[in-house]
């Protein structure tokens, strides 16, 4: 796992990220804000990583919302970005495991911290299986992606752009 993960939230987001990045000692963050609790968008805060996520500058990333559903949604658009909303550790290491996440999102009002410590933990230190099967699926989630993102911009005339 590289040295510095980038990870961001909303204004729900602030006591548990602050949380994870003491207790995770053993990575280095980029915490991306915001590090208060005045009210923000979080799609703002969801490119910010899924940016460094799709376009390879970081291999991972951490979002937080109040929820996980904003941040979830809002990542899933950025091409190349596999995030997965989990609130158990077996989610976690599954979503690593089985579907090659790279956004872990997490509900900071619905998950616990010290399940969310480990949940992290898990999810970073687990590699996916590189077993066929799941090879496979998750080849064809980027093929939809990649015809769904040609249909877009044939619609809009930017075809051979």
């Amino acid at each position: 796992m590289p040295n510095r993960i980038p990870i961001a939230g909303d204004h729900a987001a602030p006591e548990l990220k602050s949380k994870l990045i003491a207790a995770l000692k053993e990575y280095e963050f980029s915490d991306l804000g915001p590090n208060s609790t005045e009210s923000v968008d979080y799609p703002d805060y969801a490119e910010k990583v899924a940016s460094l996520v799709s376009s390879g500058k970081a291999p991972r990333g951490i979002l937080i919302c109040g929820s996980g559903i904003g941040m979830s949604i809002a990542a899933n658009k950025f091409p190349g970005v596999r995030a997965a909303l989990c609130e158990s550790v077996e989610a976690a290491r599954l979503s690593r495991e089985h579907n090659d996440a790279n956004i872990l999102c997490l509900g900071a009002r619905l998950v616990p911290a010290e399940r969310a410590i480990e949940m992290v933990r898990v999810w970073l230190t687990t590699e996916f299986s590189n077993q066929p099967r799941h090879c496979g699926r998750v080849e064809k989630i980027a093929a939809l992606e990649a015809r769904i993102v040609t249909d877009a911009a044939a619609k809009l005339g930017l075809k051979g752009k």
